[in-house]
């Protein structure tokens, strides 16, 4: 969790950083903050219980997962 308890200018830098290197590198983020996985991520994976569940294009995965546990994070109901 690249930004994990850093005040929001800060968090801020390290995404515009963290965007202008994937355009050059592949980069492996684990978060739980679905807005910034969103903002960053090109593709997704979305574990449940140690397994992935769902992975996929990121637009695909944020608006039609086809895992209901994902449906389910997704909607806020765990």
């Amino acid at each position: 969790e690249p930004t994990s308890a850093l005040d929001p200018i800060s968090s801020q830098n390290i995404e515009s950083r963290l965007l202008e290197l994937k355009k050059d590198y592949t980069i492996v983020i684990v978060t739980h903050t679905l807005r910034q996985a969103k903002r960053l991520a090109d593709h997704v994976i979305y574990m449940y219980l140690g397994e992935v569940a769902e992975a996929g294009p990121a637009h695909e995965v944020f608006t039609n997962p086809k895992h209901e546990r994902t449906k389910q994070y997704l909607e806020g109901l765990f």
